[in-house]
């Protein structure tokens, strides 16, 4: 009450209450603050040893270098994983290299000892030149005779199509149009690829282990050389025909017939479609490793001689593997245009491990004996009509269920453009009737529907 009165009367003030504490942001325009330089608060809020705790330790500051002296600001446990990666992938890589070259050395010793003898039997051997040219600029007699020192890959005679797979090409010979030779090596640019597909094969019957092979495949002419052999002009045509017109006949009764090793008959049965048209028999001529896949006895008696037997022989059972005659495509004619007969001839043979010219020299006669056998059948390969009557008789039944199918799809193909216009005539007569009209039409086609169902199910019945 006292100090009411004071008030009232000019008494003394009261002081000022203190400024609290939610005044505090306007503290700044109150009075400023001095400048600090930014170097102290930088030195100030680096961490020091002594701010870390006993079971803690400083990190150990990095030093200013320049930026090319690595190894003053790095140790060599910062390379830890560099240290595992590295070492890996130039093992892969050596690998690599190493495997495409003994790839490479192998092929080149494969043709070292066979392209001589397809030069003596063809015109023409290669990708590249012909034989003749190459003969002609040949300086040197060991070029000529084939030595260590051609290079056969660059000459175009041996073709890379892949790391692991070599070609070459060969025509210009009698009864033969050309021939197809295929050079398959192991994977050894990728053994880890390698170790899988031998592991695989070990489990799965329907994978075959990896092998080193070489197939060739020879076109027989077959009394169509006008037709296969290509002309530019007109008169490269004329002395075409007046070249082939002595020529004697190149054509030779058809057949499927085979000399096969007994562990790759299942093989060839299930994934070459003419084998499956033979019999299997053993003949008493031929080791006891091999076998005959044949249409007709007289066929085997005919082509089988004492000199093929001799080569199958002294190929050996770790070398030889199939030597097929056949005029049938290998996969199964879907259409009447695949079963159109092309006769050819195949050998498969093993490649040796060793990379001595003389480990080929067990198959060199089998391969001479494959080059000349057109010629063989050419001159033998006539069979009675009782069995050449056989042997088209099975042609002509797979012909005929080649037919059936054909029609058949043929119908299925009629029958479904027939209902299709008939679909296309209904929408169009709906199209023209009105709302009531069009109930009418429905439901007369329900009733035909369910009339229909009930015939067949009384039919069932």
């Amino acid at each position: 009450m006292a100090d009411f009165i004071k008030g009232l009367f000019g008494g003394s003030k009261p002081a000022p209450a203190p400024i609290s504490d939610a005044e505090d942001d306007f503290a700044d325009y109150v009075s400023v603050a001095s400048p600090t330089p930014i170097y102290s608060s930088l030195s100030s809020s680096t961490p020091t040893a002594a701010s870390f705790p006993d079971h803690q330790t400083a990190p150990t500051p990095v030093p200013f270098t320049k930026w090319y002296r690595v190894w003053e600001r790095t140790s060599p446990s910062d390379f830890k994983n560099e240290a595992f990666i590295i070492p890996f992938i130039i093992l892969l890589a050596a690998l690599h290299v190493w495997g495409r070259r003994k790839n490479k050395r192998k092929a080149n010793l494969w043709a070292r000892t066979h392209i001589p003898i397809l030069e003596k039997e063809f015109a023409s051997v290669g990708h590249g030149k012909t034989a003749k040219e190459r003969l002609g600029r040949a300086s040197t007699s060991d070029e000529v005779a084939g030595a260590g020192s051609r290079d056969f890959s660059a000459e175009g005679l041996l073709k890379e199509k892949t790391a692991q797979e070599f070609t070459t090409y060969a025509t210009g010979r009698q009864n033969v149009a050309y021939a197809d030779v295929t050079v398959k090596l192991f994977k050894r640019y990728n053994p880890m690829t390698l170790a899988i597909e031998t592991i695989f094969s070990f489990l799965f019957e329907s994978m075959r282990a990896p092998k080193e092979y070489m197939e060739i495949t020879m076109c027989a002419f077959d009394g169509k050389e006008k037709d296969l052999v290509p002309v530019k002009s007109k008169a490269e045509l004329d002395a075409k025909e007046s070249r082939f017109k002595g020529l004697p006949n190149s054509g030779y009764d058809a057949c499927v017939w085979a000399v096969v090793h007994k562990e790759q008959m299942k093989g060839l049965r299930d994934e070459r479609y003419d084998v499956s048209l033979t019999a299997t028999k053993d003949h008493k001529s031929l080791p006891v490793w091999a076998s005959v896949m044949s249409e007709s006895a007289e066929v085997t008696e005919t082509l089988l001689t004492k000199e093929l037997v001799d080569c199958v022989e002294k190929a050996g059972e770790d070398a030889f593997e199939y030597l097929i005659v056949t005029d049938q495509p290998i996969d199964k004619p879907l259409k009447l245009d695949d079963a159109t007969p092309k006769k050819r001839l195949l050998l498969g043979l093993r490649l040796p491990t060793s990379l001595e010219p003389s480990a080929y020299a067990p198959t060199l006669p089998l391969f001479e004996y494959f080059l000349r056998l057109p010629d063989i059948l050419v001159s033998t390969a006539h069979f009675r009509p009782e069995v050449t009557r056989r042997i088209r008789s099975t042609r002509e039944e797979e012909i005929k269920k080649l037919k059936k199918a054909d029609e058949g799809e043929k119908a299925e193909e009629r029958r479904l453009d027939a209902e299709k216009k008939k679909k296309e005539m209904r929408d169009t007569r709906l199209k023209g009737l009105s709302a009531d009209e069009q109930r009418k039409f429905l439901d007369k086609e329900r009733e035909k529907g369910q009339k229909k169902q009930e015939k067949r199910m009384s039919r069932k019945a």
